[in-house]
């Protein structure tokens, strides 16, 4: 333990077999997070204290920009997932946690049944080969966005930061100096916008599933209006963003799909798409946005939504939601950020 023996007593390095081991672990770690797996931390330590190895050790491989969230406290490790997972919204059932200590593992696993702990050997020189052999790793495809979610998760925690020293909401957006790009459908984010809409379920009103090819389809139907959504700030780019499908039915503009990256939450994003529909339905002839929310077990953050952009609730079922958006009169609002489109 960090706290006990020191930087200069961690084993970690080439020249003896468990360094060597740990090492091995590291390297892994690197891999998956260039392949998109967000890394965490949760240490049962002072704070200062076990941030020190990923700071001075020579042989660390990873340091501390590699992670998304360093919870470093005396709190029980399932409550510190269960902190990142709200901070990073990030679904419980998406954790991997690999710890060498079988009681906190079991732990884990009684307080937090749907996070993955895998049963570890004693032998830290098996320690890859059992985790990857698990499987929790597998994916069915691979896009640059995937390559790049780890340090979209990174380039939170620094905003986080910004957000803790300013004055104000309004002056921490601004700080950000966001900038929203919006664009068709198109075959180039074709295969993006495929995989948000096969997984995205918090931030999704509907969580309708299209295939390729209808995805592929709506970009030539007239009868459909489409978005795909990028945001860049000043740590970089966040990559696309939302999806947006509207079927177009007379004066009636029908959002079937709305989906959003939930790491983008408060920064009034979804503000920006509402005005976006709103210029591109009046063009259009369109007079009304009706918009679906369709409960599920896993969308109950955007329950609200249609209410808080103003719309009025005209239906309701157990299943299904219906709101309605007159957009004859609607006020444009200012928001912080930069709107540009991308042809």
């Amino acid at each position: 333990m960090i706290g006990d023996d020191g930087v200069e007593g961690i084993l970690i390095g080439n020249g003896d077999a468990t360094g060597e081991a740990y090492l091995h672990i590291q390297r892994m770690a690197l891999e998956l997070r260039s392949r998109g797996v967000v890394l965490v931390v949760s240490s049962k330590n002072e704070d200062e204290v076990a941030r020190l190895p990923f700071r001075t050790h020579p042989d660390m491989l990873l340091k501390e920009e590699h992670f998304a969230e360093f919870q470093a406290n005396w709190l029980d490790k399932a409550s510190n997932i269960k902190l990142m997972s709200e901070k990073l919204s990030l679904g419980l059932d998406s954790f991997v946690f690999l710890d060498d200590n079988p009681a906190e593992r079991m732990q884990v696993r009684r307080e937090l049944p749907s996070v993955a702990v895998p049963e570890l050997p004693d032998d830290p020189a098996l320690y890859v080969s059992t985790l990857l052999a698990a499987g929790y790793f597998e994916a069915l495809s691979f896009s640059q966005e995937d390559q790049q979610r780890a340090d979209f998760y990174s380039a939170n925690s620094k905003r986080e930061l910004i957000l803790k020293s300013a004055s104000n909401m309004d002056e921490y957006l601004n700080s950000l100096e966001m900038e929203v790009i919006f664009q068709d459908f198109d075959s180039i984010g074709r295969a993006r916008i495929f995989q948000l809409v096969s997984k995205s379920n918090q931030f999704n009103l509907t969580t309708k599933r299209y295939t390729e090819s209808q995805i592929r389809d709506f970009e030539d139907d007239s009868a459909f209006f489409t978005r795909q959504i990028r945001l860049t700030d000043c740590f970089g780019d966040n990559g696309m963003i939302s999806v947006v499908l509207c079927e177009i039915k007379g004066q009636d503009w029908i959002i079937e799909t709305w989906l959003m990256s939930c790491r983008v939450l408060g920064r009034k994003v979804e503000l920006a798409v509402l005005q976006d529909l709103i210029g591109a339905a009046k063009r259009q002839g369109g007079n009304k946005l009706i918009g679906i929310y369709r409960p599920s077990d896993r969308n109950m953050i955007v329950k609200d939504h249609y209410k808080l952009l103003g719309f009025e609730q005209v239906s309701m079922t157990t299943d299904e939601q219906v709101w309605e958006l007159d957009i004859s009169d609607y006020v444009i609002q200012d928001i912080p950020m930069r709107v540009s489109y991308a042809i």
